[in-house]
């Protein structure tokens, strides 16, 4: 396995992108993607985010070349690919249905995209059987694709993808159709190929933990056009408006008024009572202003004395962690107490007080 190595892996630009469709009920123009800029660094894992209809798939399939953008150029390691057909791009593509020949076996399938290039029968051999030991299915060469599990069929579809030795590889919610723990499994084998071949990959997923556990950047969608850019962390801590916070994992939100703002804190009224965030720079916003203080549940603590008094509505018991919805004035909010074995626990009906660090609240 030492001389397994992608190519020169390439980045991918998209530059004013644009695809527009008709409406079959209006028979109305719109825009399924509207003037999508983005920059993909060589060898990097970007993934794709969003609810359906945001313009994911659409855009993964437009650098594919499966669609054709209606502005804009699209660039492949520099190079402008536009008029190029799927063929004639350096990109492979994994698919939600695997697309598999049910009357090949497990080698056929892998070696499809080489004979098709005229490769020499014994770099095909070598090749297939590289790539098969590198997704873990040696010695499954001979059994056709319809005695596979789910997951041994998708590694078959990563396999043949891999084998033609993309610049870019391409996944459109290629684990959809696996069951939850499987697709734990194979999106942690789909980052550790990638990581290990140094090649670039665009991933397309509606699932928002799988875009967090597998992706150095997150590409999040709405209506068409690019909500936020960031890694996983930047996201989830820093998120730039009330629907990327929502998106992605769990969240709260603290209505108030700014007090104070200073060069790094600024000082929001929440009920009465002074809750401090901690801001980047000169505050986001002038005293006197309505703020959203957006706050995850694991950041919260629930203890008998602290920043905001709050009323108890569910108190449940989930092995790692003890779930809470407090009431906060008239905002429910939801509490992840980690490991709770040593904790006072909370009853429904009791009075307490939530507290959390300014580093971890942000301010919309």
């Amino acid at each position: 396995m030492a001389d397994m190595r992608v190519k020169q892996p390439k980045g991918v630009k998209l530059n004013h992108i644009s695809k527009i469709y008709k409406d079959p009920k209006t028979g109305k123009d719109f825009y399924a993607v509207h003037d999508v800029n983005i920059d993909i660094e060589p060898g990097t894992f970007v993934t794709l985010l969003g609810p359906s209809g945001c313009g994911k798939t659409t855009t993964l399939r437009m650098i594919a070349g499966f669609e054709s953008p209606d502005e804009g150029e699209i660039y492949l390691g520099g190079e402008p690919i536009n008029a190029l057909t799927p063929n004639k791009r350096d990109t492979a593509m994994v698919f939600q249905s695997y697309a598999l020949f049910p009357h090949y076996n497990v080698f056929d399938n892998v070696a499809y995209g080489l004979r098709l290039r005229k490769v020499p029968k014994d770099e095909i051999q070598r090749r297939v059987t590289e790539i098969l030991a590198l997704v873990e299915l040696s010695g499954m060469e001979a059994r056709m694709t319809n005695q596979l599990s789910g997951g041994q069929q998708q590694r078959v579809a990563l396999a043949r993808a891999l084998v033609v030795e993309p610049g870019v590889l391409l996944f459109d919610e290629p684990l959809s159709n696996l069951d939850a723990k499987l697709r734990v499994q194979m999106r942690t084998e789909i980052r550790r190929i990638q990581q290990k071949l140094g090649i670039t990959a665009i991933y397309v997923t509606h699932d928002q933990s799988e875009a967090m556990s597998i992706s150095d950047n997150i590409i999040l969608m709405k209506g068409g056009v690019i909500a936020q850019m960031g890694s996983p962390t930047e996201i989830y801590y820093r998120p730039n408006s009330e629907f990327v916070a929502d998106f992605i994992g769990e969240c709260n939100f603290l209505k108030g008024t700014v007090k104070t703002t200073a060069a790094n804190e600024t000082v929001i009224d929440v009920n009465g009572h002074p809750v401090s965030v901690a801001t980047d720079g000169a505050g986001k916003a002038s005293p006197g202003a309505e703020a959203k203080i957006v706050l995850r549940p694991e950041a919260i603590v629930i203890a008998d004395k602290g920043m905001l008094p709050c009323k108890v509505e569910l108190s449940c018991f989930m092995g790692a962690y003890q779930n809470y919805h407090v009431r906060v004035g008239d905002t429910l909010v939801k509490i992840t107490d980690n490991c709770p074995i040593n904790k006072k626990i909370f009853n429904v009906g009791d009075d307490a007080f939530i507290s959390f660090d300014k580093q971890c609240a942000h301010l919309l």
